[in-house]
């Protein structure tokens, strides 16, 4: 059973900086690729930003630039470093990880922006 567990969502000012990190239980070699999805209320959820096993990276034209998306693969963690964030950049986050035929969802950590 493929568990992970999001962290480093809170609350931060406009033009503001948060690191999130999604751990996952046993290696994430064996995972096609993993992302980082949002889902404001009432909307459907979104990519944000994926990387694959080979290291190949997928970002959504509104976070390109400012969002980056790394992996540590001793630690089974995949990271999505967030700046210069905007207000429309609240919402929850969540980590996917993908084998074939089967995708597994974090339970999300809340993004707030605001002064």
């Amino acid at each position: 059973q493929v568990q992970l567990v999001e962290s480093g969502g809170g609350l931060v000012q406009p033009e503001g900086s948060l690191r999130l990190s999604c751990a996952a239980s046993g290696s994430i070699l064996r995972f096609i690729d993993m992302g980082w999805y949002r889902q404001a209320p009432g909307k459907e959820r979104e990519l944000v930003a994926r990387i694959t096993r080979g290291g190949y990276t997928t970002y959504a034209d509104s976070v390109k630039g400012r969002f980056t998306i790394s992996r540590d693969n001793a630690k089974n963690t995949v990271y999505l470093q967030m700046n210069s964030l905007k207000p429309e950049d609240t919402t929850v986050y969540y980590c996917r990880a993908a084998l074939p035929g089967v995708y597994y969802w974090g339970q999300g950590t809340p993004v707030t922006v605001s002064s």
